[in-house]
């Protein structure tokens, strides 16, 4: 025997000496591994899966709160034990909870306590409500509130002198709906030392009558005057404004949330960071969180994010995520700060407000993208938005990255914006209820033909290879995703019988993959919240046959709630924010064969894959 064969023999037999113990537990084990076992079974219904293999199916099983399988019901029975519930859906729609690209989530929970001003048309009601809160607070609290729309009752402003007689002794700050403007009245005014003398600050306005004198109207950065005097929130009172909103949230289907929390023009930065720590890590612990949260911070914070995430991740939970940071480049349409080339019609020397200097904003835009954060800024104007595109542009110039910058809001668009928008793959963070509030006031404001060509360009962005983002900025406007997607197609404002910009409506596919499905990339959750998932060409009608299937499946959705059979039936509290039941008409095999024959009898579709999927088979493709 040679060496080369002795030293082979030796290694061998080492090998199989050092085996025995492993081979011996594979095949001598006699405990067999634990049968996965659903909480929750599904059957029966029609379930959104969003997956491109397999659109929908009739069930699914979930066990705590992450979802085992779906398919058919009999591939399902594996799963089933003696404490699985099983829930007979009757034909009832399932999909993937909606994602809100833009909320302020505490300020939000804070408001729903406070006076509520959304929605009124009148100055009499305006006061009346106002009255009402002076008579249930006690002498000398403060009386807050907001969500008023001056558009609402013909475009006139509210001033101090219209509930000065019935606050004498309650200081009273009533923000409106846009955030960027408020009004104090003249007891706040006092406390707050803003008299004649007062100087504008850079960013803001100090609104006054012809006289000099204040009229109680504080915008964008001169908010800063009044906020200091205001009580501080108490931890309690936010804590139980988180927990308000995400109950509300939920009511509306909304399960994930990008969030901006109590930042806005003039308001310290360190709210966000107070909110962060007093709230969002308190209910994590606590396990109180009901909804996923992705938080941006103030931009002027970004090395206190960067070094946290350095700490801890991106995912504080599996319901918190660090997302990025956020600045304002202007103001808002309503309280015409919004910043254009052009002036107001209305006001022929204004052209709005830039809220924070240029080299500030491209300074520590460029230290939050190379620290690696994601960056969203404020937008409105047609101005504002070039102004952002020029920054996002110089800074990308340092070297390729997925950096995935964002522009919140959009609203106005200069010709040539939109294709910038695509060519530099920025994200525009819209929000479709905005529409519904501007399109009076904007031809006003801009007049027709400008308010015509660059307002709300939501299909030019998209035809541009621009990725969009719906949410919608609540408590600014109300939290309603089916809303978001119904004014995105029809683009019909109150009072008006034909679209408004009709050129640019997006069709129900483009609306949802906006709401809820493209969102987990454009906030650069990815994969942390493990939410479904679509690309952006999945609704092709001319696509494949399991891309035909689901462009016919949304359509039916759509055709239920447009029809007002539709509604949020409950929350599933097994699928822990994934997953909600839709209350609708029983699907019959008759009225599913009338949704899908128009778009699956073509030779591509042979007719044993289309009764599979009218009798609710699982179907492969």
């Amino acid at each position: 025997m040679n060496l080369y064969a002795l030293i082979s023999a030796t290694i061998v037999l080492a090998i199989s000496l050092f085996s025995l113990p492993l081979l011996n537990n594979y095949w001598f084990n006699s405990t067999p591994p634990t049968p996965l076992t659903a909480d929750l079974i599904l059957r029966n219904g029609v379930i959104f899966t969003s997956d491109v293999s397999l659109p929908f199916a009739d069930s699914m099983a979930v066990q705590n709160g992450r979802i085992l399988r779906v398919g058919n019901y009999s591939a399902l029975q594996e799963f089933a034990g003696d404490g699985t519930k099983i829930l007979n859906l009757d034909g009832k729609v399932v999909v993937p909870g909606f994602i809100d690209s833009h909320v302020h989530l505490i300020p939000g929970g804070l408001q729903m306590a406070q006076v509520e001003l959304r929605g009124v048309n009148h100055k009499d009601e305006f006061v009346r409500r106002v009255e009402e809160a002076v008579r249930n607070s006690k002498e000398g609290s403060w009386v807050l509130g907001g969500g008023w729309n001056n558009d609402l009752w013909g475009g006139e402003l509210p001033v101090a002198s219209w509930i000065d007689d019935i606050t004498p002794h309650n200081p009273v700050w009533l923000s409106r709906m846009d955030g960027h403007m408020g009004l104090a009245n003249s007891v706040a005014l006092q406390l707050a030392q803003i008299t004649n003398l007062s100087q504008d600050p850079t960013g803001g306005t100090i609104m006054k009558t012809s006289d000099g004198e204040p009229t109680g109207l504080l915008i964008d950065a001169a908010i800063k005057f009044i906020l200091p005097w205001i009580p501080e929130v108490s931890v309690d009172e936010r804590r139980e404004a988180l927990l308000r909103a995400s109950k509300f949230a939920l009511t509306r289907g909304v399960t994930t949330v990008v969030d901006f929390g109590r930042y806005f023009p003039g308001a310290s930065v360190q709210l966000s960071w107070e909110d962060f720590s007093d709230v969002y890590q308190w209910a994590v612990l606590s396990a109180e969180m009901r909804i996923r949260v992705c938080l941006f911070f103030p931009l002027e914070t970004w090395s206190s994010l960067a070094d946290l995430i350095k700490k801890t991740s991106r995912a504080l939970s599996s319901w918190v995520y660090l997302g990025g940071v956020k600045a304002f480049a202007d103001g808002s349409l309503g309280s015409n700060s919004a910043l254009f080339h052009e002036p107001y019609v209305d006001e022929p020397h204004n052209y709005g407000l830039q809220v924070m200097e240029t080299e500030s904003l491209f300074n520590m835009t460029m230290a939050s993208d190379k620290s690696g954060l994601q960056v969203a800024i404020h937008a409105i104007g047609d101005r504002a938005n070039d102004l952002v595109l020029d920054i996002y542009k110089s800074v990308a110039t340092t070297g390729m990255r997925d950096r995935r910058f964002r522009i919140e809001h959009a609203q106005h668009l200069a010709p040539g914006a939109a294709v910038r928008f695509g060519d530099q793959g920025i994200v525009a963070s819209m929000q479709p209820l905005h529409l519904l509030d501007d399109a009076d006031s904007a031809i006003k404001k801009l007049g027709m033909d400008r308010a015509e060509k660059e307002s709300y360009l939501f299909r030019s962005l998209l035809a541009s290879n621009a990725q969009l983002a719906l949410g919608s900025d609540w408590p600014v406007v109300d939290i309603n995703p089916l809303h978001d997607i119904r004014i995105a197609m029809k683009r019909i404002p109150p009072g008006w019988d034909k679209a408004w910009i009709q050129s640019e409506r997006i069709s129900l596919a483009d609306a949802l993959i906006a709401t809820y499905m493209e969102v987990t990339f454009l906030a650069l959750i990815g994969d942390v919240f493990e939410i479904f998932h679509l690309e952006m060409n999945t609704f092709s009608m001319a696509g494949t046959r399991s891309q035909r299937l689901m462009h016919a499946f949304l359509k039916m959705i759509w055709d239920h709630y447009h029809q007002g059979n539709w509604q949020i039936l409950s929350y599933c509290p097994r699928i822990r924010g994934r997953t909600l039941l839709l209350k609708g008409r029983h699907l019959s095999r008759q009225h599913m064969s009338q949704v899908y024959r128009p778009i699956l009898e073509s030779k591509k579709c042979s007719s044993k894959r289309y009764n599979s999927v009218l009798n609710k088979e699982q179907v492969h493709y």
